[in-house]
């Protein structure tokens, strides 16, 4: 099934478990690169990690300045 194929609910779903796996997978490289850090000290990183990520300093909405050339 190609993407034309799916319905905006179909896309919709994908795009939230596709968002979940990402964070899963984070959250993981963090447990990994801080093994000896607790629950609470990942779940501090992983939420600074969404708020300051490369490319999105600003956030991901429709509007967000863009670098200078």
């Amino acid at each position: 099934m190609t993407g034309a194929e799916l319905s905006p609910e179909e896309k919709l779903r994908l795009a939230f478990e596709m968002h979940d796996l990402g964070c899963a997978m984070m959250r993981e490289n963090l447990r990994r690169r801080f093994p000896d850090e607790t629950d609470e000290q990942l779940e501090r990183r992983f939420v600074e990690w969404l708020q300051t990520r490369p490319g999105a300093e600003h956030g991901d909405a429709v509007g967000r300045p863009r670098p200078l050339p």
